[in-house]
C-alpha cells in the first residue's frame, strides 16, 4: 500500500475515532450528572435527556467527515503524497477538535443539568452556552470538507 494512502486511512481512522471518543465522554459526563439530579427533581427528565445528548453531535461530524472526504473522489492508489497528507492533516485537526468540543460541551451541560436539579431555571442559558464549544468543531468540519472539496483535480 502506498504511503498517501495510508496517511488517509490513518487520518479518517483518528477523525472517527477521536470524535467519537469525546462525544462518548461527554454524553457520559451528562447522563452522569442526570442521574444524580433525578434524585433531586425527576420531572426535569426531558431537559437532561436533550443537555446530555448534545455531546453526541461531534461523533457525527467525525463520522460526516468520513462521508464527506470519501465522496470527493481522490482516494484512490493513484493518490499524491500531498492529497494524503492533507486528509491527514485535516482528519487529525477535525479528530482533535472534536475530542476536546465534545468534553467540554459535556462539562457545561452536566454543571447546567445539575443546576436544574438543584432547582433553577437554567436550561434555555445552558443550551446557549454548550453551544459555544459546538461551534469549534463545526469550524474544524467545515475545514476538513473545504480541504477534501481543494483536492479534487
Amino acid at each position: 500500500m502506498a504511503l498517501p494512502l495510508i496517511l488517509t486511512y490513518v487520518g479518517i481512522a483518528l477523525m472517527i475515532a477521536l470524535a467519537g471518543i469525546g462525544s462518548a465522554y461527554g454524553v457520559t459526563m451528562g447522563g452522569n450528572a442526570a442521574l444524580g439530579a433525578l434524585k433531586k427533581n425527576d420531572e426535569a427528565f426531558g431537559n437532561y435527556m436533550l443537555l446530555s445528548a448534545l455531546p453526541g453531535t461531534q461523533g457525527l461530524y467525525g463520522f460526516a467527515g468520513f462521508f464527506v472526504i470519501n465522496s470527493s473522489g481522490v482516494i484512490s492508489p493513484d493518490m499524491t503524497i500531498l492529497q494524503g497528507a492533507a486528509i491527514f492533516g485535516a482528519g487529525v485537526a477535525l479528530g482533535l477538535v472534536a475530542l476536546l468540543s465534545a468534553i467540554k460541551q459535556g462539562s457545561i451541560c452536566a454543571n447546567g443539568i445539575a443546576s436544574i436539579g438543584a432547582g433553577y431555571d437554567v436550561f434555555g442559558k445552558t443550551m446557549i452556552l454548550a453551544v459555544f464549544p459546538e461551534l469549534y468543531a463545526i469550524v474544524a468540519f467545515a475545514a476538513a470538507f473545504l480541504i477534501s472539496s481543494g483536492l479534487v483535480g
